[in-house]
């Protein structure tokens, strides 16, 4: 009896497992389909990744991508010093404004107060010094090797530096700068706030 149980034992597990991996072969499409689900596994297995992915597909949590990304707001660092100059000048107001009706003594009187609170403020934060030493219409050489940011070359240019020219302009450059950080969430985009006044 008990070789018998064994003999049935023997033949039925090939048996079993044949039928088995027909079933599974049959479900899974194929040899190919079957290689490729066996290689999903393997990788879902090794890949933390993935595995979430694929649990997300198949249980239909998978996020739906919500468009294109907003695009990233420029700094508005370089907007502060016109900022400041419109707190203690009014150049933006000034700049702006339609100046075609007022007289050249109206203009004038303007200018005047301007320029002196906008160069009160420029002093008091920059501190600014000419890129080449001389005043304009002074004769100067340009060395091999010059920063084009700090010296433009205009004219009849050719050939290779050095160059022997004209100063039109010694340049402006900032040694330092000491403006105030602004406010934690403060838009640097805002020169100027509006102003309300409540009655």
């Amino acid at each position: 009896m008990d070789n018998m149980l064994l003999i049935g034992f023997m033949l039925g597990a090939p048996i079993g497992f044949f039928v088995a991996s027909w079933f599974g072969y049959q479900r899974a499409g194929g040899f190919e389909a079957l290689a490729t689900a066996l290689g999903v596994a393997n990788r879902a297995k090794n890949d933390p990744a993935f595995a979430a992915k694929l649990h997300a597909v198949r249980t239909g949590t998978e996020l739906k991508p919500a468009g294109p990304p907003k695009p990233t707001k420029p700094s508005g660092a370089p907007l502060r010093l016109l900022a400041l100059l419109q707190a203690e000048s009014r150049l933006v107001d000034f700049l702006l404004e339609n100046i075609q009706g007022a007289t050249d003594e109206q203009i004038g009187q303007a200018v005047r107060e301007v320029h002196k609170k906008a160069q009160a403020a420029l002093k008091q934060h920059l501190v600014l010094e000419p890129i080449l030493p001389g005043n304009e219409d002074d004769r100067v050489t340009v060395p091999k090797g010059f920063d084009p940011s700090a010296i433009r070359v205009v004219g009849n240019v050719t050939g290779e530096p050095p160059f022997n020219g004209t100063i039109q302009h010694p340049g402006w450059k900032v040694k330092e700068m000491k403006l105030a950080t602004p406010a934690e969430g403060a838009d640097e985009f805002v020169i100027q706030p509006a102003e309300v006044q409540i009655a």
